[in-house]
């Protein structure tokens, strides 16, 4: 990111004056953009004006063109009532600049105007969840420090030789005239013309306010930050640290500067993640009116992945039939859009979908979740991700130790090890070197879903050749001493646990801010009951195998791999459309999630394919054992 005083004037005017009239005209473009405006002449006009004189002719100069921009953005938004007041304002302010007022005085018009402004065309100027610098600091790494450097300074490699320079964020004179909507608002709209880019289209609304509160912290003491005073998250969004130095003095502002660098994180309960739901997708429905279809989807995708979907755990276990009948008319929405329907059609899909917000919001309640619920979920979570990767894991070094390859099982157990390394990992790596959306984790669970069912299907067709002892035999001869078959094992056995553990992982974070500090041992204590419940279904399954004949373990163990890819398909396929990667197309058919079914013609297509798989390949070996049994 650069700096946007120097040139933001005259690099804006030309962009402002060949918008569309229709852009324009659409407040939730426009109204924005003028409190864009008015964030730079609050914090750049005591740049060029001090003491009643011009100090920096070309900066004095932009003020009065950004004014003039301001003046004709405001002109062209919807008519209102307070429309009149607001132009009438622009022109004090801009009497103010022209008469060489004090900054002071500059400054506070234009922050009086702004609230204005932001009241009179309803402009939120806060989050709906609270910003996570922590978020922020991988982001800013990946997409801003090539410019403005590690801590800030704008020294950055790709800086060098840019005008205007990067801006140094550490610069607090300057940090302190910005609220932290004004950075938000930089960060998603960026400078035309400038190497100073938009990250709407890149980031989600969640991430740029994060990067916001990262960028915040530049400027920044967080020792400041405990205090008797606890600023609350709207003003921490809306006020500068100037202008509580004016109002509260230097201990005041410092303290504000820290807690809108961190802000004080409340528990994110279900009702804070659905307010954000919802918004998004007001935003959304904006966005197509206007005509921005892809836009509108994008924002339709964001608001089920970054909010709804962070509750679906939760309020499964209160009421599953709402989980899945809020998943559903989200996801039509989001199909009408993507269908192009007309708007009155997707507006009537989008209040169904918010009514079933409202209903999930009021069975899981706004203070988040009891002790009851977090334990329940903390178990159900674990147990629901976990069973199909022991199911596959059981099969495996129960057919293994049957059949004696000590060797191949020390092979399955490096497979399940390195994917809780790699799932651990990818945590990390996501927590606090890269950004991971919601769209890019549904869909790495999307592929890894659907080669894993290619993978259990290949050791569930390889298990049925080999049920009889003699063709057994011929296989440790022929591969597994040579090593080949304890390569696929341990890579079945990655797979299938890495697979599950990221999105365990996920689930277990979002359900430990909902939970609280008061539900964190519930939650605990979900998990280790799940562990035991876990490990004592692989006990029972090795167990009991071991005592089967050879030819019948294999044909159950064949079975229930086939099976369960059939069950990977589909999940896989419906991670895929939760990312939005294609649509989805509901057909009259019954859901059953454990099994991986869901009533959609693209998860059912996917089954029906891994199905016909099935019978193909068994047909397969059904014909290979009669030509056999014919020249025996």
């Amino acid at each position: 990111m650069t700096a946007p005083s120097r040139f933001l004037a005259r690099l804006l005017w030309p962009l402002l004056v060949l918008s569309s009239a229709h852009l324009l005209a659409d407040t939730q473009e426009t109204a924005p953009q003028a409190l864009h405006l008015l964030d730079y002449i609050g914090a750049d006009y005591s740049q060029a004006v001090q003491a009643g004189k011009v100090i920096d002719e070309a900066r004095y100069q932009q003020q009065l063109e950004l004014i003039s921009s301001l003046k004709s953005v405001i002109a062209a938004l919807p008519g209102k009532s307070d429309k009149a007041e607001l132009e009438q304002s622009v022109d004090s302010l801009r009497g103010a600049v022209v008469q060489h007022q004090d900054g002071n005085d500059v400054t506070r018009q234009a922050r009086q105007l702004s609230a204005r402004l932001a009241a009179a065309y309803e402009v939120s100027q806060a989050p709906i969840i609270t910003p996570d610098p922590t978020r922020g600091a991988p982001l800013f790494a990946q997409q801003c420090s090539v410019c403005h450097g590690d801590a800030g300074a704008g020294d950055g490699p790709a800086g060098v030789g840019l005008m205007p320079p990067p801006g140094d964020l550490r610069d607090a004179a300057r940090m302190d005239r910005l609220s932290l909507y004004g950075l938000y608002s930089t960060v998603s709209q960026g400078l035309e013309g400038t190497d100073m880019p938009a990250f709407a289209d890149q980031l989600d609304e969640r991430q740029r306010w994060d990067l916001a509160t990262y960028i915040a912290s530049f400027s920044a003491d967080p020792a400041s930050a405990q205090s008797d005073k606890t600023y609350n998250l709207a003003d921490l969004a809306r006020q500068t640290p100037a202008e509580v130095l004016a109002a509260d003095g230097p201990q005041a502002a410092a303290t504000f500067r820290a807690q809108r660098a961190q802000p004080p994180q409340v528990k994110r309960g279900p009702a804070q993640l659905l307010d954000y739901t919802a918004a998004t997708l007001d935003k959304s429905i904006a966005a197509y009116r206007a005509g921005e279809h892809d836009q509108a989807y994008d924002l339709s995708v964001a608001a089920y992945l970054e909010g709804f979907e962070l509750v679906e755990s939760s309020l499964d276990n209160v009421d599953a039939s709402l989980r899945k009948d809020t998943e559903k008319s989200l996801m039509a929405y989001r199909q009408s859009l993507q269908d192009g329907l007309p708007v009155a059609q997707a507006e009537q899909r989008l209040a169904l979908a918010k009514s079933k917000l409202t209903e999930s919001a009021g069975k899981l309640g706004s203070d988040g979740l009891s002790w009851s619920l977090s334990y329940v979920s903390g178990l159900l979570i674990l147990l629901r991700e976990g069973l199909e990767a022991i199911l596959v894991l059981a099969a495996i070094l129960a057919f293994l130790r049957n059949t004696g390859q000590q060797s191949a099982v020390r092979s399955v157990n490096v497979g399940w090890g390195l994917a809780l390394l790699a799932g651990l990992g990818t945590w990390a790596l996501a927590a606090y070197v890269i950004d991971v959306s919601g769209s890019q984790r549904e869909l790495l669970e999307g592929c890894t879903a659907l080669f894993a069912a290619v993978m259990v299907l290949w050791l569930g067709v390889w298990m049925h050749d080999r049920r009889h002892a003699a063709a057994w035999q011929d296989y440790i001869k022929s591969s597994l001493v040579g090593g080949g078959g304890k390569f696929g094992f341990a890579t079945l056995a990655f797979f299938s646990v890495y697979r599950e553990l990221f999105e365990v992982i996920l689930f277990y974070e979002t359900l430990w801010l909902q939970a609280g500090p008061a539900g964190h041992n519930a939650v605990l204590a979900g998990g280790a009951t799940a562990m035991v419940i876990l490990v004592g279904l692989a006990w029972v399954i090795l167990r009991g195998s071991a005592k089967l004949p050879l030819a019948l373990f294999f044909g159950i163990n064949a079975a229930l791999l086939c099976a369960l890819s059939v069950v990977f398909a589909g999940h896989g396929v419906k991670a895929l459309q939760e990312a939005g990667i294609f649509g989805t197309r509901p057909v009259a058919f019954f859901d059953f999630d454990w099994l991986g079914i869901h009533a959609d013609a693209y998860s059912l297509g996917a089954q029906v394919i891994a199905i016909v798989a099935i019978i193909v390949l068994y047909g397969r070996s059904w014909m290979a054992d009669k030509r056999r049994a014919a020249v025996s």
